[in-house]
This record gives structure tokens, C-alpha cells and sequence, in this order.
């Protein structure tokens, strides 16, 4: 799915915000419950820590203190949204979504509300979805979340899942624009790939053989995800750049999903890009999934580094597999 640049109406990103649990937990730390080291860790994937919600807090907890922060940082109240999409697997319910319940929340009566689950590539996804109904003259205003709580389908006993994984949650607010924003977005899925990284248990599907009492969790065959991403992202970020007839050294920042320093680096190299112009924040929150791409634009606007004008490349690559690239001036 591609949408090049040419349309009058443009999304542009009018506020960020973010939000993370205050429970940090170390990498030292998941080594006193399961067989592994911070060395082991942080060699293999750079993560440092990350943070986990707390009992009773929810995805919709995380992502609608992001929102206010976006909200706040774009100058836009309740009454203003035209639609909220929220980025996430873990919702808070199966139903009404997430969007829903933080919808309610804010005191945004009656504009459009759903969630997009694309795993990791949520944030892109839904991001893409509100640029597409501003372009189409049908929204003005759209929040974006994406927020997850991972730390609920973790199996905190599998040390090579466990230490990846944090929770958190970023929004933006997206805003009808006469100047250039969001220039394109791609997006793309290959379900055959389920397998190598999936949650087998499901409402229509049942449990899949897991027992009833054992709960969630992630499966992921961590080398061959890899691999598969690594090519994916180098492949849609070409695609993204020929869409827009730019050559890769245009680009100022690249602000990709945090899953693996490695998968970060190699995207980085492929950019011909200096890591000094790669938004890296894994080390501290971890895979925060849909999260992870807000909460980096968040990092990395409020510290000053990314200014207006300049050349933002997003992408993302997630369960599904699903995999997603967005181009904007920021």
C-alpha cells in the first residue's frame, strides 16, 4: 500500500507525547529468576532495561497518559478530534477497544475510535490510517496511540522471549496540513510466516493445545525473525525512497521500531546513515512493539535533536509478519 506525495491535504504531526511504567526492571535483575546475564543481553540485543506496568494498570492506562502529553504538546482539547486510533496486540479488552475506553477517558464524545493490531508495526499502521482519512478530507484532527503491555503475555520463564519485551506507550496528534508531513507510507504483511512468531491462544481459535491455565504467550524463533526482518526493512525502505524520488543521504533521521540493536544497525548500514542520526532508545524500554516507534519520536523531539523540517524515515517490522515504513517532514 503506498501513498506518494502530490494531494493538496496533508497530515502533519502537530504533538507528541509518551508515557512509560515506573517499574524499571535490569537486566541483573531477570537474571535472579531465569538462566541469563546482562552480557548475554545486552551482546545479543542491546537492551539494557525496560519498564512493566504495574498490577491493574492497562494498555489504555499507558496510552491515554501519552495522549494527554501529544494533546498538550499539539494544543488540541477533547473537542477537537475528529478520530483516535490506537496501535496495539494487548488491548485492554476484547471489546469495546482500547480506543474506546480512552476516548471515554478524555471526554471526546462521539468521533471515530478503533484499534489497528499489526503487532509491532501498529503505530505505522494506524499511523497510516489517519493520514489516508485526513487526506481524504474526512478528518481534521486525529490522535495516534500506540501502546502496549507485553509484560501480561510474556512467559517469564523463557529467557531468550522474556528479557525482550517492555511496556510503554506514544501518541501523536496528526493535524490537516497545507504543507508537506507525512509524504508516504507503506505497508505490507505475510501471514504464511505466522509461525515464527505468534501467541497461540485466541478467542475463535481456542487455546491451540495450550492449557487453559497456563495463559498467553509469545513464541518466537528469534534467528529466523531476523533474517526475515532485516530484508524486509532494507526492501521497503528502497520502496519508500523510490516513491518519493529521494536518495537515502536525504534523509536526517531514521526512527525505527525497537526490537534489536543489530536489526537497527543493519538498517542503518543499508542507509549509509550514521547511528548518531538513528533514534535509539532499546536499551532503555526494550520491545515496547507498537510503542516503540511513538515512544522514540517523543525521545527524541522533547530532547531537541529532531527539528521542524527535517527528514523523518519510521519503520517497523512485527509479528504477522507485518511490516510498515512512514516518510515525513516533520
Amino acid at each position: 500500500m503506498t501513498q506518494a506525495p502530490g494531494s493538496r491535504i496533508y497530515s502533519r504531526i502537530a504533538g507528541t507525547g509518551s508515557f512509560l511504567p515506573e517499574r524499571t526492571v535490569t537486566n541483573d535483575e531477570l537474571a535472579k529468576s531465569v538462566d541469563t546475564s546482562d552480557e548475554w543481553i545486552r551482546s545479543r540485543t542491546g537492551i539494557r532495561e525496560r519498564h512493566l506496568a504495574a498490577e491493574g494498570q492497562t494498555t489504555g492506562d499507558l496510552g491515554y497518559e501519552a495522549a494527554i502529553r501529544a494533546m498538550e504538546a499539539a494544543g488540541v482539547s477533547a473537542a477537537d478530534l475528529d478520530m483516535i486510533v490506537v496501535g496495539t496486540t494487548t488491548p485492554d479488552l476484547i471489546f469495546p477497544s482500547t480506543a474506546c475506553l480512552i476516548q471515554a477517558r478524555l471526554g471526546a464524545d462521539g468521533c471515530a475510535a478503533m484499534d489497528v493490531n499489526a503487532a509491532c508495526s501498529g503505530f505505522v499502521y494506524a499511523l497510516s490510517v489517519a493520514d489516508k482519512f485526513i487526506r481524504c478530507g474526512d478528518a481534521k484532527t486525529v490522535l495516534v496511540i500506540g501502546a502496549e503491555t507485553l509484560s501480561r503475555i510474556v512467559d517469564w520463564t523463557e529467557r531468550t522471549t522474556c528479557v525482550l519485551f517492555g511496556d510503554g506507550a506514544g501518541a501523536v496528534v496528526l493535524k490537516a496540513d497545507s504543507e508537506t508531513g507525512v509524504l508516504s507510507t507503506h505497508l505490507h504483511a505475510d501471514g504464511s510466516k505466522k509461525d515464527l512468531l505468534w501467541n497461540p491462544v485466541g478467542v475463535s481459535a481456542g487455546f491451540n493445545g495450550v492449557e487453559p491455565n497456563a495463559g498467553a504467550r509469545i513464541i518466537m524463533k528469534g534467528n529466523d525473525v531476523f533474517k526475515y526482518a532485516v530484508k524486509a526493512l532494507d526492501s521497503v525502505v528502497d520502496e519508500t525512497l523510490a516513491a518519493n524520488g529521494l536518495d537515502k543521504h536525504d534523509l536526517d533521521w531514521l526512527i525505527p521500531h525497537q526490537a534489536n540493536l543489530r536489526i537497527i544497525e543493519a538498517t542503518a548500514r543499508r542507509l549509509d546513515m550514521s547511528m548518531d542520526n538513528v533514534i535509539v532508545t532499546v536499551d532503555k524500554h526494550g520491545n515496547t512493539s507498537s510503542g516503540s516507534v511513538p515512544l522514540a519520536l517523543d525521545t527524541a523531539i522533547r530532547s531537541g535533536r529532531v527539528q521542524r523540517g527535517q527528514l523523518l524515515l519510521l519503520e517497523a517490522f512485527g509479528g504477522g509478519f507485518t511490516w510498515g515504513s512512514a516518510l515525513l517532514r516533520y
